[in-house]
């Protein structure tokens, strides 16, 4: 089974990467999500109210949300970490694979506004049960945390990357992802991750921007 979820993983980098060759393509063949079941269904359907509503605050695009759940999905992630919840808006797509695999999601923001808003979200698609939601500053925050990560969403301040990156690194498992959003943007974690020997990155370059990076076995 990790073999299968590994080589799932590749496979969907190997996509990623193509993608950020020509930045739009494969625009044209992509159709909204399908909803396999009502779970599914009630996320997606809050998602849609979420943007019609104007209820989303510096969140990702469509088709990165889409990735972000692709990715958790394909490799099986059970642990999920996500730097910057916002409104919750990424933190449903994210809740779409882990109702799935039957993994958690703790998410890290400080605005708390902005987190109470999360909050309702995540009730009203019913996946509260799956979702902890720490209010504070994720750079201490974070400090706290001990168990094993499959995956990790970075989407915050940006000056704050590096030091992200520095203290989710020896939490994520080998086999494991680390995403970062709005790469173009972040030149220190760019040439972190570039430069490291233990990890394998490529840009995703649809929407707007992700950095997918694998930590090696």
């Amino acid at each position: 089974m990790r073999r299968f979820l590994l080589v799932s993983a590749l496979l969907i980098l190997g996509i990623a990467a193509g993608y950020g060759q020509r930045r739009g393509a494969g625009d044209e063949f992509e159709a909204p999500s399908l909803a396999k079941n009502d779970q599914e269904k009630r996320i997606l359907a809050k998602l849609g109210q979420m943007r019609a509503a104007g209820e989303v605050h510096l969140e990702v695009p469509v088709t990165d949300g889409r990735m972000l759940r692709l990715i958790a999905e394909a490799i099986g992630a059970k642990n999920v970490l996500e730097i910057g919840t916002s409104t919750g808006y990424s933190g449903l797509w994210l809740s779409l694979a882990l109702q799935k695999t039957g993994g958690k999601l703790t998410t890290f923001e400080i605005d708390p506004g902005r987190a109470a808003q999360a909050r309702r979200h995540f009730r009203e698609a019913g996946v509260d049960h799956i979702v902890t939601l720490v209010e504070g500053d994720a750079h201490q925050k974070i400090r706290e945390y001990k168990d094993p990560v499959d995956l990790v969403f970075i989407d915050a301040d940006k000056g704050g990357y590096l030091d992200y990156l520095n203290q989710v690194l020896p939490l994520v498992r080998p086999g494991g992802v680390i995403l970062a959003h709005n790469v173009g943007m972040v030149r220190d974690y760019v040439d972190a991750v570039n430069s490291n020997p233990d990890l394998e990155t490529l840009y995703y370059m649809n929407g707007s921007g992700l950095a997918i990076t694998l930590k090696k076995r």
